[in-house]
C-alpha cells in the first residue's frame, strides 16, 4: 500500500523536485548547526575566497561520519529523507483534495521534525539543541538520565515522521467523497 502510493506520487518528477531539496536543506541544517560559529566566522572573513568558503562549508558534510554517532547519523539522515517525502506527499494530497485536508498529519509531521531537531547532536558536543534549551531552564542534567543520552528525541522524530507518512498515505488512498453511513 505505502510503496504503491509513493510510486504513484514520485513517478511525477515535480514531487521529486520538491522532496529532494527539502531533504537536503533539513540534512544541511542538522550537519551545519553544530558548526554554525565556524560558518559565520568563515563567511565574515574578507581574505578568504568565495570558492574556498563554499568548499569548506560543503566539506562539513563529512562530519556526519566523524562527529555523529552511528545512531545520530542514522536518524539525522532518516529525518531529512522522511521530512522531504512528507512535504511532497502533503503537497500532492492538498492538490488531490483541492485544499480540503485534515491537520492531524501535518501536526504529526511537524512534531516529528521538531523532535528530530531536538535530537540533533554529534559525538563530541552531545545533543546540541536540546541541551541548550534545557540549560535555559536548568534542566540540562536530565539528559544524562536518559538511556541514550538524549538521542531518544531523534528516534522519536523518526517514528513521528514515519507515522505522518503512513497517515498521509492512508488519506491519499481514501476516497475523495464521504462514505454513506448506514
Amino acid at each position: 500500500m505505502i510503496l504503491k502510493v509513493l510510486q504513484q506520487i514520485f513517478s511525477n518528477v515535480r514531487y521529486v523536485v520538491i522532496a529532494v531539496p527539502i531533504a537536503f536543506v533539513v540534512f544541511a541544517f542538522a550537519v551545519w548547526l553544530p558548526n554554525w560559529r565556524l560558518i559565520v566566522t568563515l563567511i565574515s572573513l574578507p581574505s578568504v575566497d568565495l570558492l574556498d568558503k563554499v568548499g569548506v562549508i560543503f566539506s562539513l558534510f563529512g562530519s556526519i561520519g566523524t562527529n555523529f554517532t552511528v545512531i545520530s547519523a542514522s536518524y539525522t539522515v532518516a529525518i531529512a529523507i522522511l521530512f522531504g517525502i512528507n512535504i511532497a506527499m502533503l503537497i500532492y494530497y492538498i492538490r488531490l483534495r483541492r485544499g480540503a485536508f485534515e491537520s492531524r498529519g501535518i501536526t504529526t509531521g511537524i512534531g516529528g521534525l521538531v523532535s528530530g531537531i531536538f535530537g540533533i547532536g554529534c559525538a563530541s558536543c552531545g545533543i546540541f539543541i536540546l541541551s541548550s534549551v534545557l540549560a535555559l531552564v536548568g534542566g540540562a542534567g536530565i539528559i544524562t538520565f536518559l538511556p541514550l543520552g538524549g538521542e531518544e528525541f531523534g528516534i522519536l522524530g523518526v517514528f513521528l515522521l514515519g507515522y505522518a507518512t503512513y497517515w498521509t498515505v492512508k488519506k491519499i488512498e481514501e476516497s475523495a467523497v464521504c462514505g454513506i453511513e448506514t
